[in-house]
């Protein structure tokens, strides 16, 4: 239900965001990213504003730092766990729909929480073969990543969890780049992309974005999508701990008393194989779909995949709920103090 009803916000947010409106432009000439602003915005929360030249403007990454971060020399690291946002974006979901900054087990971490732009499937976009901004990967890994690294404090050892598009930007970042996460997690991700190109496409025309500048026509363009889509990865997971949930669409334990069904998205539903009409989340259904085919696939090679599929739409209770769930699995690898090399 989340996921529709974000629809709606975005859909007004966009039809705004003109260039008067939009982000600050990077304005530097730099080709290297670099913090412009840093602030404390609560305790052991600090946001830092970084000039990307990948994303063409100036992006928020957030930190919930680890205890005595504040006194860390030079060769202090910690373990990092990275969370990834849904369509949406905004870093601020991770502290507001989740607490995260309530949650124990992540004192001894470094939890960053990247911005990423509507809709940007984290992804360097193709744009009809002109390549160019935005690009989210790189971003996410090449740009934030290292800087990370270099001035905060961020160590080698990580793991990535994110839910609906954050599930996705978990699992293609592990597997595009193995090795470089030691856990995942993914909370009603598209986790198989390729296997509902509807569903990009809904919602993509329903912000009034270019679909096919993301990854292509599915058909004509198909190894750009299957390069980016965990299902057809899945061989570059097989020693990665990967945990996946999600609903099925349908009202759960967490739905409110009488929950409506989401929003209509033109173009969602297959007229040939409509959803149930006890499905109140048509994307959850999706989700849900996607994450037992790439949950059997990774099964089929071996691979440490633990799964809770449930009853549930597609929305912050039911993350929040999985994230904590999840957490052993992620931080079983990490240390919780800083390593000095």
């Amino acid at each position: 239900m989340y996921y529709a009803r974000t629809l709606l916000a975005l859909a007004a947010v966009a039809a705004l965001l003109t260039p008067a409106h939009a982000a600050e432009p990077v304005g530097t000439g730099r080709t290297r990213p670099h913090v412009t602003e840093e602030r404390e915005i609560g305790p052991r929360l600090r946001e830092l504003v970084v000039d990307s030249p990948a994303l063409g403007r100036a992006a928020r990454v957030r930190l919930l730092t680890p205890d005595g971060w504040e006194r860390r020399t030079p060769r202090d690291r910690w373990p990092v766990l990275y969370l990834f946002a849904g369509g949406h974006g905004d870093p601020e979901a991770w502290t507001q729909d989740y607490a995260v900054d309530q949650v124990p087990a992540l004192r001894h971490v470094l939890v960053v929480m990247p911005e990423m732009p509507l809709f940007g499937f984290y992804s360097d976009w193709w744009n009809h073969g002109k390549g160019g901004p935005p690009k989210v990967e790189t971003f996410h890994l090449d740009e934030v990543l290292p800087l990370l690294e270099r001035e905060y404090g961020a160590g080698p050892r990580r793991a990535a969890a994110g839910e609906s598009q954050g599930g996705f930007g978990a699992l293609s970042y592990a597997a595009r780049r193995p090795g470089l996460f030691r856990a995942l997690a993914g909370y009603s991700g598209y986790v198989h992309p390729h296997q509902h190109p509807r569903a990009v496409k809904a919602g993509m025309d329903y912000l009034g974005l270019d679909w096919t500048a993301l990854w292509g026509d599915p058909e004509e363009q198909r190894h750009i999508w299957r390069a980016h889509d965990p299902y057809y990865l899945a061989e570059h997971l097989r020693t990665t701990p990967v945990y996946l949930s999600s609903g099925d669409g349908r009202a759960g334990a967490l739905d409110p008393p009488g929950a409506e069904p989401d929003p209509h998205v033109p173009g969602l539903e297959d007229p040939s194989d409509p959803f149930p009409d006890d499905v109140l989340s048509p994307t959850e259904a999706i989700m849900h779909e996607e994450n037992r085919a790439l949950a059997a696939r990774l099964a089929a090679i071996r691979a440490p995949v633990t799964t809770h599929f449930y009853t549930g739409t597609h929305s912050p209770p039911y993350w929040s709920r999985e994230l904590r769930r999840s957490l052993p699995l992620l931080l079983r690898d990490l240390t919780g103090c800083p390593r000095r090399p």
